[in-house]
Order: structure tokens, then sequence, then C-alpha cells
């Protein structure tokens, strides 16, 4: 059948593996195929198309250009955080100054904001984190299952292949032990000919005129 592919390596009952040069040749023989192979189909055909922009964000996409122009990353803003007096300018307008004001509170609410997640965190992180943990040890626990699983399942098709291939393994000794003698039958029947042969031709030699009336 055109395309198909017989494998005929035994390796668990083939001998000559570890002969000198055995790896070498196999090795030379892959990189050789490796090189005039050409794939005659797309073996990826059936799968979607590879979108590798799927979990980008915008801003990953922002720091992707920028590394990509070789820029310097921006330094943290404090802004935010500072509490700068009205301009030298508007120090006597009173909404320069509630201008001021209002980011003066609004840092304070923050601070306020951040002092009530610390306590939270202190007060509830510790179970929380238990809780994250117990989580992580379960999905370790269903990979090590999986893995487990697969290893034996593994483990069982290798036994398989070792079994069906002993199996096989003693039949090709039998059919070559019985190769080997019908081998011999046939040497020694050529060799029984071949004796005859000359026997015949020694009498045909030694008795011309017997033959000739025959």
């Amino acid at each position: 059948m055109a395309g198909e592919v017989i494998v005929d390596a035994l390796p668990y009952i083939d001998q000559g593996y570890d002969e000198p040069g055995i790896r070498e040749a196999a090795i030379s023989m892959v990189e050789d195929e490796k090189r005039r192979y050409r794939p005659s189909k797309n073996y990826l055909e059936h799968l979607p198309a590879l979108n590798i922009s799927a979990f980008e964000t915008e801003m990953m996409r922002t720091e992707f250009d920028r590394l990509q122009q070789r820029l310097p990353m921006e330094t943290m803003s404090m802004k935010r955080y500072e509490l700068p007096p009205p301009p030298a300018g508007k120090l006597t307008d009173m909404s320069a100054w509630n201008e001021c004001l209002e980011n003066s509170m609004a840092q304070l609410e923050h601070q306020a904001t951040r002092i009530t997640n610390l306590e939270l965190m202190t007060d509830y992180g510790t179970e929380a984190w238990k809780s994250y943990l117990e989580v992580l040890v379960k999905c370790v626990a269903a990979a090590q299952t999986q893995v487990a699983k697969l290893k034996k399942q593994i483990q069982e098709v290798n036994f398989q292949r070792k079994n069906v291939q002993m199996q096989v393994g003693e039949k090709l000794r039998d059919l070559e032990a019985n190769w080997v003698g019908l081998v011999s039958k046939n040497y020694e029947i050529e060799l029984a000919c071949a004796h005859l042969e000359k026997q015949i031709r020694a009498y045909e030699l030694a008795n011309p005129e017997k033959m000739d009336t025959d």
C-alpha cells in the first residue's frame, strides 16, 4: 500500500545495539532522512490558527512597543502622593487653595483605605493564604495523580509491546531455525547431486562403449 510504513525494529529482542558504531550509524541515518524528508501534508490543518496576541492587554502591547523601540522605562510618578501648595502667582487665590485642600483630603482618604486594607490583611490574610495553599496542594495532588496514571499507562503499553515482541521473537527464532535447517538440507542435497553428477561423468569416461550402445 502506498505510503504504508513497515516498522521492522524489535528492540526487546534485537541484538547488537551496543556494538561500536551502531548508534552513530543510526543517528546518521536519521539526520539523512530529516534532510531529505519533505512533508506532503499539513499535520496542523485541523487546529485553529495560532493567535499569539490572544492574552495581550493594552498595557502589554504598549510595553512591547517600548521594548521594540528600545526606549527607556518611564519612572514611577509620585505626583499623586505630593501635597504641593498653590503656585506663587495664586497664593491669594481661594480656588487654588480649595484644590490643594481637596488633594490633601484625597491623600488622607487614600492612606486611610491603605490602613484599612492592612488591618483586614492582618485579621484575615493568614486564613486566606492557608486557603490558597490548600487549593495549591489539591492542584498538585491532582497533577501527581494524573502523572501517575499516565506513567502506568506508559508502563502497560511498554509491557504489552515487550510481551508481543517476545512472542514474535520466539516465532522468529523458530522460523530462523527452520530456515537454517532447510538451507542446510538444500546444501546437503546440492552436495549429493554434485557427487552423483561427478560419479556419472566418471562412469561415462570409464565406459564410453557401453554408453554408445545404450
